[in-house]
């Protein structure tokens, strides 16, 4: 599957290179997706396979730089999300009703988290789900309840983090030893030059990647809506709605009347009347979307 991925050579400038190189994939419109999906689905057909990897390989390296704080190549990360996503597209069920991007991101974060408790310590960090979960939010938990003190945690501490992460006390304060100790903020987490500093793990009080990709796929079904909304228009309508209502730089009546020969008055009443035609789709539509049942 996707024998043509690029690869992310080691070295100055190499991650630059692979992030030009996946930015020419295109991104796959929702239809053209569930094709593709369909078509290796039921005809394991490569060349579709390949396209829906490429075209998803910009959220492998986006959900990759999250995880580039633990010191590990950044090249093997991203090859190890890639893996991750090929899996996914595997088993993408293109009927349920959601795009690859929603199933494929949480393939990507295993395989990535995967790899870094094979990799990270001698000490197999955590083997359990709980365990491993500890592992992942222990400084994003100790960031939240302003437990960034070097060495053990205070007991209350530890039985809040404990008790919101489903774990034994034992473990937090295990995992917390193992994980820092009494090392500085700023000592490296490896010996390798650019591996890293401690304080990279501190919390990051941006928005998650699912937030980011939920905005986005909202985003998505909006503007596929008034798309689908100014169907409803005639030519002459859909031109003067899109001039005053969508256009960065909106025309003026004036220029409007006199590219059609009628009044500014005129051109005023399509504009409004081509406004309450899409503003009644677009809510048809999402009356109708309410509706469907859910997969």
């Amino acid at each position: 599957m996707a024998q043509n991925v690029p690869t992310l050579t080691a070295g100055e400038g190499g991650l630059s290179r692979y992030l030009d190189e996946i930015r020419k994939f295109p991104m796959l419109q929702p239809q053209e997706e569930y094709m593709l999906a369909k078509r290796y689905k039921e005809h394991e057909d490569p060349a579709a396979a390949e396209r829906l990897v490429n075209s998803h390989l910009r959220l492998v390296a986006k959900i990759a730089m999250g995880y580039r704080g633990y010191g590990l190549p950044i090249g093997e990360v991203v090859s190890e999300g890639n893996v991750g996503l090929m899996q996914a597209v595997k088993r993408f069920e293109p009927d349920k009703g959601f795009r690859l991007a929603t199933y494929a991101m949480w393939w990507i974060k295993a395989a990535i988290q995967e790899y870094i408790l094979r990799s990270w310590s001698l000490v197999k960090m955590g083997t359990t789900a709980n365990q491993k979960r500890l592992f992942f939010n222990l400084r994003r938990l100790k960031g939240k309840i302003q437990a960034l003190d070097e060495g053990d945690l205070k007991p209350h501490q530890v039985k809040e983090i404990a008790t919101r992460l489903g774990v034994s006390e034992e473990e937090v304060i295990s995992m917390n030893r193992r994980l820092g100790g009494d090392a500085s903020l700023n000592a490296p987490v490896r010996a390798e030059a650019d591996a890293g500093e401690w304080q990279d793990w501190l919390v990051d009080e941006s928005e998650s990647q699912e937030t980011l990709l939920a905005n986005q796929e909202e985003l998505d079904q909006r503007r596929q809506m008034l798309s689908e909304a100014m169907e409803v228009l005639n030519d002459r309508e859909r031109r003067i709605f899109q001039a005053r209502r969508l256009s960065e730089d909106p025309m003026t009546l004036e220029d409007l009347s006199g590219e059609f020969g009628v009044s500014r008055e005129r051109v005023r009443q399509i504009e409004v009347r081509a406004f309450e035609k899409v503003q009644k789709a677009v809510r048809n539509s999402a009356r109708t979307s309410d509706q469907l049942p859910v997969a």
